[in-house]
């Protein structure tokens, strides 16, 4: 875990005056530097480059004494001190002089320098540990509007094969296509589950989607054998599919020729209308569509026909040891793909981690394969 100065906190935990809610601040001081966690303990807690401040701030762009934090009944109000570079509040520029209150999870920026706000109870702390679980939060934060405002994010490639009798009859399968997965640049931030835990905590979850997916095509777009690229969804952009629409309108523009499959989740999957105008968007774009993790949960076989994909990806789920499934789950699955298969779906094994997987999934007609037999996830 980062550092943090627990000095202040001690000397509040021993002290048996009640205390309030202790303010601090997480970021770098200077650039380059691992994200610490500053207790706001002076009174004004002056902000700047010159010695003898409460924080000093190696950035170059930082001015003298440039704000200060005061703690009034609770409260936690910043002034700019008239510094060159600006001080500003979640990217609104403060008025020079002018007192403003501030609020946890804001993010400020003293110039270039950045910082979240947070507060957590003086009491809180336990064997010189102080709330490290909100400290490992604030780090997550700063990290991520850095990754978000940097478009720090690599793209991955999983290879989709095709699992049809005459691919099979190859001595090897051939690429159809790749799905797109995201890892993070940054500290903390490498994998997709972290990156979208702090997106949540920002609401920015549509955003993340929205970069991931063009990082993903920008680079993809460049593979000279034009596969499918498959790109994925957030559930907030399904409920706001006119924003989703759009953000798809302006990547095809920006992918020209490439083949690209739209993958949502099959729970996301409720209404029909907004389905049936996703899909005929898609169609206007030359956007394929696919379900994915099919009967995860429920299989919502009716959207199949009133919109219909083109293409379903079964669930892991449903893939794992189905090589050693009984009689009763394999002609299941067997039905369950045979219907796919008639409304003119292609159906796509998730998740197929052995030859024995393979084989039982070309065995029960799926026309597509992935997981980790087949490829794992790696940059281009």
């Amino acid at each position: 875990m980062p550092p943090i100065d627990n000095s202040t906190l001690n000397r509040l935990r021993r002290s048996s005056t009640p205390v309030d809610d202790v303010w601090f601040l997480s970021g770098p001081t200077q650039p380059g530097e691992t994200i610490i966690h500053l207790p706001i303990d002076d009174e004004p807690y002056v902000i700047g480059r010159k010695p003898g401040v409460s924080l000093r701030l190696q950035f170059r762009t930082v001015s003298g004494q440039h704000a200060s934090l005061s703690i009034h009944q609770g409260s936690l109000w910043l002034k700019d001190l008239g510094s060159t570079n600006g001080t500003y509040i979640n990217g609104r520029r403060v008025t020079p002089h002018e007192s403003v209150q501030i609020s946890e999870d804001e993010l400020i920026h003293f110039a270039e320098a950045p910082f979240r706000i947070y507060r957590q109870s003086a009491t809180s702390a336990t064997n010189g540990t102080y709330a490290e679980n909100i400290c490992d939060q604030a780090l997550a934060l700063v990290q991520f509007d850095r990754l978000m405002a940097e478009r720090l994010v690599r793209p991955h490639f999983q290879t989709i094969i095709d699992l049809s009798c005459e691919a099979n009859e190859s001595a090897q399968r051939l690429i159809i296509g790749h799905e797109i997965l995201g890892r993070g640049s940054v500290f903390g931030l490498e994998s997709v589950g972290a990156m979208f835990q702090a997106a949540e905590q920002l609401s920015l979850e549509v955003e993340l989607s929205q970069l991931l997916r063009w990082e993903g095509i920008r680079i993809g777009r460049e593979f000279s054998d034009n596969p499918q690229l498959f790109v994925n969804t957030h559930p907030k952009e399904i409920d706001h599919h006119e924003g989703l629409i759009e953000s798809l309108g302006q990547m095809r523009e920006m992918a020209g020729n490439a083949n690209i499959v739209l993958e949502i989740h099959e729970s996301t999957v409720t209404d029909p209308k907004v389905m049936k105008n996703l899909v005929a968007a898609l169609k206007d774009l030359n956007i394929k569509l696919a379900y994915d993790d099919f009967g995860s949960g429920q299989a919502r076989l009716a959207e199949l026909i009133e919109a219909r994909p083109n293409i379903v990806k079964f669930d892991i789920s449903l893939i794992r040891g189905i090589d050693q499934a009984d009689v009763v789950r394999r002609k299941m699955l067997s039905n369950l793909v045979n219907m796919v298969c008639d409304l003119d779906i292609l159906a796509l094994a998730e998740g197929v981690e052995t030859e024995a997987e393979s084989n039982a999934c070309v065995d029960l007609g799926f026309h597509l394969g992935q997981g980790y037999y087949y490829g794992r996830p790696t940059p281009a």
